[in-house]
């Protein structure tokens, strides 16, 4: 039997039936449908969509399922939305959208069929789709405008309260009508949010930056971008966050950021002059996250670091120019005033970087550039490098100025390691830490032997373990020393006959390891010359192919004074106790007398001879009576010389071996340039003149900054040498000649 055939207009009216009922539903009817309704809406559509054609009404129920929907939009949902306002548009937009969801469903059902087959060999847009784009175009993209809820937002802003679970429903409503997709939810409430956010900051920040102080101007932007992250999490879409917040950012921080910084009495240069850290902390929050927004912050931070140490470096300047003659013991005081309150500099601003800024990388910088220009200034003529090693030997020495615990002693060293890093000449600070490690070591006036240590091993990771091979070899060396001696003072009880008459110590160096000393002929006396023969003979049983080379210099003796009062024990150099020894064989010597019997130089001679007759113990009587020496003078014994003490301690005067110290390192740096050429030219074989002083300048600036000309200097040398040649044809061009 053949299923009656059900045509369009009949089948429809018996369909619009049911929708009808379905609107009376959503108006607030308290009808139902049941399930012998569902059923023949179903089963209608179902056979409208299986009769043979031209029966199969598929297409036409499928445009008159979105008819439906647009004419309920048109002549229910849109006069419902109109004729409200405000808050209560919103209200009812939020019923209205609940309706249209739940018609959607409603009639989807009843047109299932279409979903199933029709729709999917057409490749059309589900139903589901169909039903929510009409309310999209028909609703949103014609009817809608987003003002109402800006208002609500800006009404929030201003601190009045809102319905915000309405304004969630509300934008809920722009993302579920995407599908997926967030183009409505940005197109046409995103958009136009964002743009009135612009407006309404912007009109604030012109305010605020003329009435505020950088701090409270810092402190409500800082609020107002808390403030717009907690709309985000209440009713905006988590994705608006970024966007927001940098529009934010843009009007209160970006756009201002010059007159925020720059502002006189409360900007960026009197908070870190006033250590308001609180307040920087909240400059670096607030633009840590703005590309390059921390930029202006670091530069300001470089400048007014840069401007502090200056100050320090011209007020020891000042202090130093202001000597009418600038003692050594002067310069010495104040370069230990101003590295002390260098390294208190940085640690005031390391705490910023650390503390304020968050360690990073930009603070780091300015903090180091900073630092490498005034750490690197000459003051009363002391290289920093000279200074710096000279605070080392202050702390590490007996005797120093500062009286430190253990604790505080490495904890100084370290900062001194530190401070080293931002000095470009290390390899002059090396020499001068050098000069007086010997000093410290020879004279035994290190203060504790672990300390010594210890800096040399900060100093070997920070700069490397060439840099402190020479340094650990002193150490060691002394190590061996006493081990030597004691091997001597066993080799003279074995042998009673080879006893020199005197106490005898000897310290064996590598020459390697340890400063160039000056070796002079002193003519020893005799009491010495037979201790210098004994040492020989020992030190010759154990090694033959070893030289002695006597640093005289740098030895002291212990000599006993007999003056008339009493007997009094004197500490001098070796070559103090040359010239008093001459005393006891001659009553009075003139002062080319002693030159010819001692055989020292003029500039040397005076100043022993000053020692001994002019300063505080006067051991000789100079003619005439004057404060300097001059080669007509006339000295002899003084015993009627007493001192309350025993046993005194007579001083050299300190002699300025900056001179001496800069004209080695100079010296070095010619063979380390040398070396890198060499080194460069070996690997490349060929190189263009730019690129070969380029690279040979990065090589050696961990050392050192080379200097251009001395590079171009010691190129030439090298090609005198035939290390190199120029290219016949391109001089600019250089070759490496195996």
């Amino acid at each position: 039997m053949e299923r009656k055939v059900i045509e369009l207009d009949q089948g429809w009216d018996y369909m619009q039936k049911g929708i009808t009922k379905l609107k009376r539903i959503l108006e607030g009817s308290v009808e139902q449908f049941n399930s012998e309704e569902y059923m023949m809406l179903y089963t209608t559509i179902y056979n409208m969509c299986t009769q043979k054609p031209p029966h199969d009404y598929s297409q036409q129920l499928y445009d008159k399922y979105k008819d439906s929907f647009e004419e309920y939009i048109s002549s229910t949902v849109l006069p419902a939305i109109r004729e409200k306002h405000d808050e209560f548009m919103l209200r009812e937009l939020v019923k209205r959208w609940g309706n249209h969801k739940l018609m959607v469903r409603w009639l989807s059902r009843f047109f299932h069929y279409l979903d199933r087959y029709f729709i999917a060999r057409r490749s059309l847009p589900a139903l589901n789709e169909v039903g929510l784009t009409c309310f999209r175009s028909l609703f949103f993209r014609q009817n809608f405008d987003t003002f109402c809820i800006l208002i609500q937002i800006d009404k929030e802003r201003e601190g009045e309260q809102i319905d915000k679970a309405l304004l969630k429903n509300v934008l809920d409503i722009f993302v579920e009508i995407g599908m997926g997709q967030m183009d409505c939810y940005e197109q046409d409430f995103e958009a136009p949010m964002l743009e009135d956010t612009g407006v309404y900051y912007s009109h604030k920040a012109s305010s605020w930056i003329l009435d505020d102080s950088c701090p409270a101007y810092m402190l409500k932007s800082e609020e107002c971008l808390k403030k717009e992250r907690d709309r985000v999490a209440h009713y905006l879409h988590s994705s608006s966050e970024a966007k927001l917040v940098e529009k934010v950012q843009h009007e209160l921080l970006v756009n201002f950021s010059t007159q925020l910084l720059e502002k006189e009495n409360s900007g960026c240069r009197a908070l870190l002059r006033d250590d308001k850290v609180d307040d920087l902390s909240r400059m670096y929050r607030l633009y840590h996250k703005i590309p390059k927004g921390l930029d202006p912050v670091a530069t300001i931070f470089k400048q007014h670091i840069t401007a502090e140490g200056m100050l320090l470096v011209q007020q020891a300047e000042d202090a130093a120019s202001n000597q009418v003659i600038l003692s050594f013991e002067f310069l010495f005081f104040d370069s230990q005033v101003l590295i002390r309150k260098v390294i208190e500099l940085h640690d005031k601003y390391l705490a910023y970087v650390s503390d304020c800024f968050q360690n990073h990388t930009l603070f780091h910088k300015a903090m180091k550039e900073a630092f490498e220009i005034f750490c690197n200034k000459t003051v009363g003529g002391s290289p920093s490098a000279e200074l710096l090693a000279t605070f080392c030997d202050n702390i590490l020495k007996k005797g120093g100025s500062e009286k430190l615990s253990d604790e505080a002693i490495e904890d100084i060293l370290e900062k001194v390691v530190k401070l080293l890093a931002y000095i470009s000449d290390k390899d002059l600070f090396a020499e001068f830490y050098r000069k007086k490690l010997a000093r410290r070591l020879l004279f035994e006036r290190s203060a504790n032997e672990e300390h010594e240590k210890s800096i040399l091993t900060k100093l070997k990771q920070q700069c490397g373990g060439q840099f402190t091979s020479k340094m650990e070899g002193m150490v060691t060396d002394l190590t061996l020393a006493k081990d030597n001696q004691n091997e001597f003072e066993n080799y003279l009880s074995n042998n009673p006959n080879a006893h020199p008459g005197i106490d005898l110590s000897v310290n064996v160096l590598t020459t390697g390891f340890w400063p160039s000393y000056k070796s002079s002929d002193l003519n020893l006396p005799s009491e010495m010359v037979r201790g210098v023969q004994v040492f020989k003979e020992f030190y010759d049983t154990k090694s033959k192919h070893r030289k002695l080379t006597w640093i005289y210099s740098l030895g002291s003796c212990q000599l006993i004074g007999n003056f008339e009062a009493k007997k009094i024990e004197m500490v001098v150099s070796t070559y103090q106790a040359a010239i008093l020894l001459l005393f006891n064989t001659s009553d009075r010597l003139s002062y080319s007398e002693i030159m010819t019997q001692s055989n020292l130089g003029h500039e040397d001679l005076v100043r022993l001879l000053h020692s001994l007759s002019c300063a505080k113990y006067k051991i000789l009587i100079k003619e005439p009576i004057s404060k300097t020496v001059s080669p007509n003078d006339i000295f002899e014994f003084n015993p009627k010389f007493t001192d309350r003490m025993r046993r005194i301690k007579i001083p050299l005067p300190v002699v300025d071996e900056r001179k001496k110290v800069v004209e080695d390192v100079d010296k070095d740096r010619r063979y380390a340039i040398d070396a890198a050429i060499v080194r460069i030219m070996k690997s490349r074989k060929v190189l263009g003149h730019q690129q070969l002083v380029s690279e040979c300048v990065e090589q050696l600036s961990r050392m050192f900054k080379p200097d251009i000309k001395a590079i171009k200097k010691r190129m030439e040398d090298l090609i005198a040498r035939d290390y190199l040649e120029r290219d016949k044809e391109n001089a600019n061009l250089f070759r490496y000649l195996a």
